[in-house]
């Protein structure tokens, strides 16, 4: 059958599947405490939530887990400077092989868990309401700033320490970044749908926003007062539609002056295209590819929105250069 001379050849088809076309203009806001050794983010994904978690038929088990992931890679991801992509990569023994999610420098977000069923079934019959570490089982956390095939990548990875993936994380802050930080994740279905948060609080080292009148003392003591009045945050106040951010942090912090800096968004950000699957697929042999084609297809779904792809072989078949 001769290809439509209107018809876009797939190996230069750019377009996306029917994904949504979706932006969160505040799901970042970073803030500091004036003359205080604290700055942070809270990151709310609102409707980008749902969005990026209802594509996918996860068990409501794991559907809390991934979104605490995206919303724990747009915290990490918008306090770097860098071009390309920053990612995290969980993978372990446990029902949940494979937890990824990534966000690039302007915030496009995207994720997926990929899930062994049956052990799922097996967990969820002795433990109705399972941990992240049971989800998970044993394995590593790994943390990736990719910015393209010409940089060298910077990646930092840990063994999977605690049972929730907030004392994962920081566990990894612990070993490899030495830092001091506070991190509270949430995800939950609620009336509106999948909602995902996260709030975090970084210790700043030396004067940078610190009174230079603070002794070390006070420092430690305003460090332990901003963990306090953070820990204080509810799930409902995280993921409510109706408690404006602005609002929020002024109720966790009012008493310290906090202050807002500007804002950042976050986007639905699946990049996948039949061109970039036309890639892959030809740098599969002739024997691959026969056996991958079932019924006169070969099918590829993208797994972070969970979309098939459908290829003839005359789809990847590349013009000669001469």
């Amino acid at each position: 059958m001769l290809r439509g001379m209107d018809e876009t050849p797939a190996f230069l088809d750019l377009a996306r599947p029917d994904v949504p076309d979706l932006a969160v203009p505040r799901g970042v806001t970073p803030f500091y405490l004036p003359l205080r050794p604290v700055r942070g983010r809270l990151i709310r994904l609102g409707v980008l939530a749902d969005a990026l978690l209802a594509r996918h038929d996860y068990h409501p088990a794991v559907t809390p887990l991934a979104g605490q992931a995206l919303s724990l890679v747009a915290a990490l991801a918008t306090a770097l400077k860098f071009t390309g992509s920053f990612s995290l990569q969980i993978k372990g023994d446990g029902p949940v092989r494979m937890l990824l999610a990534d966000c690039t420098e302007a915030g496009a977000l995207r994720g997926y868990a990929s899930v062994t069923q049956d052990r799922l079934e097996a967990l969820l019959a002795e433990h109705p309401n399972p941990t992240a570490r049971q989800l998970l089982g044993d394995g590593f956390l790994a943390f990736t700033v990719d910015q393209g095939p010409d940089t060298e990548r910077h990646q930092g990875i840990v063994q999977l320490t605690g049972d929730t993936l907030e004392e994962m994380a920081l566990h990894y802050f612990d070993v490899s970044e030495q830092t001091h930080c506070f991190l509270r994740l949430s995800c939950a279905h609620t009336e509106a749908g999948w909602r995902a948060a996260a709030l975090v609080l970084e210790r700043i080292a030396g004067a940078g926003g610190v009174d230079p009148e603070m002794d070390a003392q006070t420092q430690d003591e305003s460090w332990g007062t901003a963990i306090v009045l953070a820990a204080t945050v509810k799930d409902s106040e995280l993921l409510s539609d109706s408690l404006t951010t602005d609002r929020l942090l002024w109720n966790l912090f009012g008493t310290e002056g906090v202050a807002v800096d500007r804002p950042r968004p976050l986007t639905y950000g699946c990049r996948c295209s039949r061109a970039r699957l036309t890639d892959i697929l030809g740098t599969f042999g002739a024997d691959d590819i026969e056996h991958m084609e079932q019924d006169g297809s070969i099918v590829m779904t993208c797994e972070f929105c969970n979309f098939d792809f459908r290829f003839t072989r005359a789809d990847i078949a590349r013009p000669i250069a001469h």
